[in-house]
């Protein structure tokens, strides 16, 4: 029986729960801004209408891309990042006047990038069109991928006024400055999906037998392993412990996902152990970071300042927080970036930081239903393994805010400032509804397969 696959000319129940959604969103956000300008200047947005309609105008047009672009994509994903899109603007409205961030523009700069990101979302639905045109241009993905890894490194094109806490990230080319870091690794997940895929029957089965135990033929492991050490190599030579972090936990998630071999989780702790002995004697970072982990207030003075300071100003905003705009966040270093959770747990207290926990537990659980329902073993692979670095980016900033894990330095996903990490995680939602759409697309059998082929004649 023969089916193809036919757009549905009907109407798009998914289409219309996004629309809601985003109707509640925005007068959740619109509220949010409300409160942090009575906060800071105890009076009302002198242009509150041009806030509302920015807040219309970037939900339509996220709707519509998706309403033509991607019908049948998850309904819950594009809401929720507006939400928390809109929740850091409004963070970076009332941290604007702080002294410790000492730039009145951050919240313009903020939006600006956030519909940059939002036009980055729209090309990319635009001109991936299919799952599968990502997967011919693997090699070509991660050659990318090490460019950009390497940038930082070039002579000329270090940004070292942005660099901070001994990390070499940024990159200037003319007024632009970006981390591309950003969009390597979203190439790498593409590159890893499309490799593991290939080779899953060559890392799955046993072919090799050590003792008396059958192992997998670890060759195969080759070239995916001098790219993901490569791509380790110079992050460290950059002096980033989170990116190396979270791309090494990526690489052992898809692998472990793909083969479902418990060999590799064992060599892959080894390795972490290994690494992170090499990195402890190789990079201060790692000796400071693990010292103010266990103990910031006895270096309270010099590296355990922020952490301390960001941990007794979650503790004051309590249950419900002091307020927008009314509470300390501003005193927190690097408020902005790193440390936007701790400035939400201040304003908005366990309540308000919860809620941003749980929205992330949305999106990550709507990109683990995507990844079950796609079509294609690399589609489903790729989904995973955008879930993952989102997912694990905010949950290392969160924990490493709170004290349950060393800092890493990474940034909350569509809440904390910086163009680079908006513009790349639009891009990776925008993948991950190109995904769901295939995978939710309805199949319709066509006419002629309900057509049963005549039975032979009898002979003889």
């Amino acid at each position: 029986m023969a089916a193809i696959a036919t757009p549905a000319h009907r109407s798009h129940p998914r289409r219309r729960s996004e629309l809601g959604l985003l109707v509640v969103g925005a007068i959740v956000v619109l509220f949010a801004e409300v409160l942090g300008y009575l906060g800071n200047y105890n009076r009302f947005p002198p242009k509150l209408w041009l806030f509302a309609l920015i807040l219309a105008v970037m939900g339509l047009v996220g709707h519509l891309a998706n309403r033509f672009l991607v019908p049948e994509a998850d309904p819950i994903i594009l809401p929720v990042v507006l939400v928390l899109n809109g929740l850091g603007f409004v963070m970076m409205q009332v941290l604007s006047t702080s002294p410790t961030v000492g730039s009145p523009h951050l919240a313009g700069f903020q939006a600006l990038w956030s519909a940059v990101g939002l036009v980055a979302y729209v090309v990319t639905l635009l001109i991936f069109r299919h799952s599968r045109d990502l997967e011919r241009y693997r090699y070509l993905f991660a050659l990318a991928a090490f460019l950009l890894l390497v940038l930082p490194l070039v002579p000329g094109l270090r940004d070292a006024a942005a660099d901070s806490y001994g990390a070499y990230l940024w990159v200037r080319l003319g007024p632009i400055s970006f981390q591309p870091i950003e969009i390597s690794k979203l190439l790498l997940v593409i590159f890893f999906a499309s490799y593991f895929v290939e080779k899953r029957e060559l890392l799955s089965m046993a072919t090799n037998r050590v003792g008396n135990r059958l192992v997998p033929d670890l060759r195969g492991l080759g070239p995916i392993a001098v790219a993901w050490l490569a791509s380790v190599g110079i992050i460290l030579l950059e002096r980033d412990v989170g990116f190396s972090f979270m791309l090494f936990v990526l690489f052992l998630a898809m692998l472990w996902v793909t083969t479902g071999r418990f060999i590799y989780v064992v060599l892959g702790l080894v390795a972490f152990a290994i690494g992170t002995f090499v990195a402890a004697h190789i990079l201060s970072q790692v000796n400071v970071r693990i010292a103010v982990w266990l103990d910031p207030w006895k270096t309270v003075r010099t590296t355990g300042y922020q952490p301390a300071i960001g941990e007794v100003m979650m503790g004051r905003g309590g249950i419900a927080g002091t307020g927008l705009g009314l509470g300390g966040a501003g005193s927190i270093p690097v408020a902005q970036s790193d440390f936007v959770f701790a400035a939400i747990g201040n304003e908005l207290g366990l309540a308000g930081s919860s809620a941003v926990m749980v929205a992330f537990m949305l999106i990550i659980g709507s990109g683990i239903r995507i990844a079950n329902r796609a079509r294609s073993d690399f589609a489903k692979l790729a989904a995973f393994g955008l879930t993952v670095i989102l997912g694990l980016q905010a949950f290392l900033i969160m924990a490493g805010v709170s004290r349950l894990l060393p800092l890493t330095g990474v940034t909350l996903p569509f809440v904390s400032y910086g163009g680079s990490s908006l513009l790349a995680n639009y891009i990776l939602i925008a993948l991950l509804m190109r995904i769901s759409h295939e995978g939710s697309e309805q199949v319709i059998l066509a006419p002629t397969a309900y057509r049963e082929a005549p039975l032979p004649l009898a002979t003889g």
